[in-house]
């Protein structure tokens, strides 16, 4: 969870220069917001650079390290805007790497799983926003959410962990040909009880079995 602390500024940054702390994004979403972007006029474009703050942490060799709305950033990057303002949530620039590190995970600050749900190196993670790789099932986490199959949560990483859950529901094949009813197949397996652990989880919990009550000639039987 991000916490407020006393290393809280705000400064500007060159959107090129952000590290990112994922290795994925959903390319869907990341259309939808340049698609929003180039929707609006001058005037909406200015509010939106200003309205919009991106978390990070100051990490080694003073590089500001993104821990939220990479999707969004992507889409600027592709869309030609140059800078943005950051939130500076904490500086542990001081750090060398290793405890750096450390301290990102044990922050929730870092998310190094691939398109395939798969555990990697923090070397593996992009140096730059426009290198984040597809995962169509990160994609279909977010329009699942947004279609109303999962509560919005403040766990980090939470729709990373539904993605998880329907690369075993849905086949990547009709994720990648016809998103429409990967959908449909996600909403049918949004509710059900095996995905309760989930964070925004709205199904219903399964009620327990009713205590059997002893028979007439059970309490004979005790006593004898």
């Amino acid at each position: 969870m991000i916490l407020p602390n006393t290393d809280l500024h705000l400064i500007t940054v060159q959107l090129e220069e952000l590290r990112p702390t994922q290795i994925t994004v959903g390319y869907r979403e990341v259309n939808a917001k340049r698609a929003h972007w180039t929707s609006l006029d001058k005037k909406g474009r200015a509010a939106a650079i200003d309205s919009h703050w991106f978390p990070a942490v100051l990490g080694p060799k003073e590089r500001y390290y993104v821990v939220d709305h990479h999707h969004l950033g992507f889409a600027w990057l592709q869309e030609g805007v140059q800078s943005a303002r950051v939130t500076v949530l904490k500086d542990l620039s001081w750090l060398e790497p290793t405890l750096f590190w450390r301290m990102m995970e044990h922050n929730q600050w870092v998310h190094p799983f691939d398109a395939a749900g798969k555990r990697c190196d923090f070397g593996d993670l992009p140096k730059q926003l426009t290198g984040l790789a597809d995962d169509p099932y990160r994609s279909l986490a977010g329009e699942l959410r947004t279609a109303g199959g999962f509560a919005k949560d403040t766990t980090p990483f939470s729709e990373f962990l539904w993605a998880d859950y329907l690369r075993l529901k849905v086949a990547r094949t009709l994720v990648r040909k016809d998103f429409d009813k990967a959908l449909a197949a996600a909403l049918a397996h949004a509710h059900e009880p095996d995905a309760r652990y989930l964070p925004g989880w709205s199904g219903v919990v399964p009620a327990a079995a009713p205590a059997r009550l002893p028979g007439k000639g059970a309490g004979k039987r005790a006593k004898a």
